[in-house]
């Protein structure tokens, strides 16, 4: 039977009004040289295999399409939802983390997708969702397959859980499908949005993310050659060899930092240095910069290692989701199935 077409535009109908904030910033896990932007994906060492029940055999006809551009071979794929979605939480988590955190990621990826499409992205010809860190990063079962290895079957088994628990399911404020923002790991504190963007976004709000600390990427190092600091930041470093920490947000990033004279705010010394977090020290050493730094990402929405941590105290997905996004709710996408059908292509 062939699977109909449908517009997610369809979805417009049950979530009502379309509301433009900034997207999410994700970043991949999988792929040694993948384009790390600006959110930066949590890693994990060592394996983590568990007892899943198999896959049901059963498979239900998505009437959702999603039309995903593959950068590399320069093509468009159209593929069902939750299909989409299992190779979007594939890539942006480590099957290693806990099921529940999985399933936390699954909600993000498909509400981003929803979002986008939503906006008036999607198009198949014109504006199709890429498969980089543009949108989400998502990879197909056969990549997946080169990628794992020997472990592709039980962590293919083990999203597929997540993805099929969750099914259909999106993460709302007043009705709209939200700007599902995450990142690897953060300072003990997650970022106001307006912290880091410009906006404030009232269930993209500082909360207490403790499990963080236990991430092998809450600390980290980097140490940068005054030339190339002076490049990318546009300074005259040995003219005026200065550094001040200026003020620092709630959750103690950086806000404004004027090195050599020169103003700028965390975000842009992060960026332009590629640094893994906005809460850094830096100090100098001879004819280098040393920059220690806390967390690694941009800090703002849900903190996957922070998602897993609450997930191995027995948080369900549910609970994960609703403390990083205050005061969202969960919804389905099918929640008036004739209203939908009667919007089928």
């Amino acid at each position: 039977m062939n699977v109909k077409k449908v517009s997610i535009i369809a979805v417009l109908v049950l979530v009502s009004i379309i509301v433009i904030i900034p997207t999410a910033i994700v970043t991949p896990y999988i792929g040694a040289g993948a384009n790390v932007q600006d959110d930066n994906q949590a890693e994990t060492s060592g394996e983590k295999q568990e007892n899943l029940s198999a896959e049901p055999t059963a498979k239900e006809e998505d009437p959702y399409v999603v039309s995903v551009f593959r950068s590399q071979d320069k093509t468009v794929d159209d593929m069902p939802l939750e299909e989409y979605v299992v190779g979007v939480v594939a890539s942006e988590m480590p099957a290693e983390f806990e099921l529940e955190a999985l399933k936390a990621q699954s909600l993000a990826a498909r509400t981003y997708v929803v979002k986008y499409l939503l906006n008036g992205g999607g198009d198949e010809k014109n504006d199709p969702i890429t498969d980089t860190v543009q949108h989400q990063v998502y990879k197909s079962e056969e990549e997946l397959k080169r990628i794992w290895k020997e472990d592709y079957s039980w962590k293919i088994k083990k999203v597929k859980k997540a993805v099929a628990e969750t099914k259909g399911k999106i993460i709302t404020y007043e009705g709209k499908p939200i700007t599902p923002s995450f990142f690897s790991t953060s300072n003990g504190y997650t970022e106001n949005s307006e912290d880091y963007w410009q906006n404030p976004i009232p269930y993209l709000v500082s909360v207490e993310s403790p499990w963080d600390r236990e991430s092998p990427k809450f600390e980290d190092q980097k140490i940068v050659t005054i030339e190339k600091a002076e490049q990318a930041l546009g300074i005259n470093f040995n003219a005026n060899p200065t550094i001040e920490t200026l003020a620092r947000t709630s959750s103690n990033r950086i806000e404004t930092i004027k090195i050599a004279g020169k103003e700028f705010s965390g975000r842009k010394v992060r960026e332009a240095l590629d640094l893994r977090s906005s809460d850094f020290t830096v100090e100098q050493k001879s004819n280098h910069l040393v920059f220690r730094t806390k967390g690694y990402g941009h800090g703002v929405g849900m903190s996957q290692y922070g998602a897993n941590g609450m997930a191995e105290e027995g948080k369900t997905y549910k609970e994960i989701l609703k403390y990083y996004y205050k005061g969202t709710k969960i919804t389905e996408i099918e929640s008036d199935p004739e209203r939908v059908t009667a919007l089928k292509q």
